[in-house]
């Protein structure tokens, strides 16, 4: 398990690297619609900054975390949208700031917990370190939502090896998601990050094994992007059948991103 002052450190970074893109924008950007249906720049910001301040009330106070999440209702999207309503009722000038402060609050809190407690989450108590991955996770996803929307590149770094290691100790939420059976077997995958570094997880002899550049790993689990524009590589059939319902969340898959969709711009 990663270190949890490098993945808060790493969180935090991430988070700055977003606010770059943000900086700037007028109203009219915050309205351009992104990859994902119906969503605007503002909603993807609005996710995170709820998003956020739920992993800051987990850390930092359990117990109303756990009586918050009592109340939820069985339809995840009505959830969904009853989490973005207040935030996207700010203006965008006012939600960057909001935003910031979420993330600020949940790194803190998350460095905060001691040595050994886990927080309580969604779907299981998770520690601080996990919590603080799932976080970049979603700044990868819904990051890349906005500057798919701005028509930016973004700048890969080595921090993405929390965000696989996450992807890696997640590997069957896509099954779940699909009411699928996950198969009785192991995989293996080596993943290259951006410095050429290779990080490895699972037995080297595993039958499926899962391979290639850690920015396509990432794009692939968070559905960003469709498995046929990325350079992965699977062997074996059941590391193929991966390779189509990948994702690194809980919930719904989506719909995705077609074959070819942002041929003019990878990454």
């Amino acid at each position: 398990m990663p270190e949890l002052r490098d993945v808060i450190s790493d969180l935090r970074a991430d988070g700055e690297d977003l606010d770059r893109l943000l900086d700037g924008l007028d109203e009219s950007d915050w309205a351009l619609p992104t990859p994902a249906t119906g969503w605007t720049v503002k909603h993807q910001i609005a996710h995170l900054a709820a998003t956020f301040k739920m992993a800051g009330t987990a850390a930092a106070h359990p117990d109303v975390f756990r009586t918050m999440t009592a109340s939820l209702g069985e339809d995840f999207d009505a959830n969904v949208r009853a989490a973005l309503s207040p935030f996207l009722a700010a203006a965008p000038a006012t939600l960057l700031g909001i935003w910031r402060a979420e993330l600020a609050a949940a790194a803190d809190a998350l460095a905060a917990v001691p040595a050994g407690d886990v927080v309580p989450w969604l779907v299981r108590p998770l520690p601080p370190a996990v919590l603080a991955s799932a976080g970049m996770m979603e700044l990868f996803g819904h990051g890349q939502d906005v500057a798919d929307a701005l028509g930016r590149q973004r700048e890969r770094t080595d921090r993405l090896r929390h965000l696989v290691g996450f992807a890696v100790r997640t590997w069957d939420f896509g099954y779940l998601a699909r009411g699928l059976t996950a198969p009785d077997t192991e995989f293996r995958f080596e993943i290259t990050g951006p410095s050429g570094d290779m990080w490895a997880f699972g037995p080297p002899d595993a039958p499926q094994k899962v391979s290639g550049p850690a920015a396509d790993f990432c794009l692939l689990v968070t559905r960003r992007r469709h498995r046929d524009d990325l350079a992965l590589v699977a062997t074996g059939a059941e590391a193929d059948a991966w390779l189509d319902i990948a994702q690194a969340y809980r919930g719904p898959a989506g719909e995705g991103r077609r074959p070819g969709q942002f041929a003019a711009a990878r990454g």
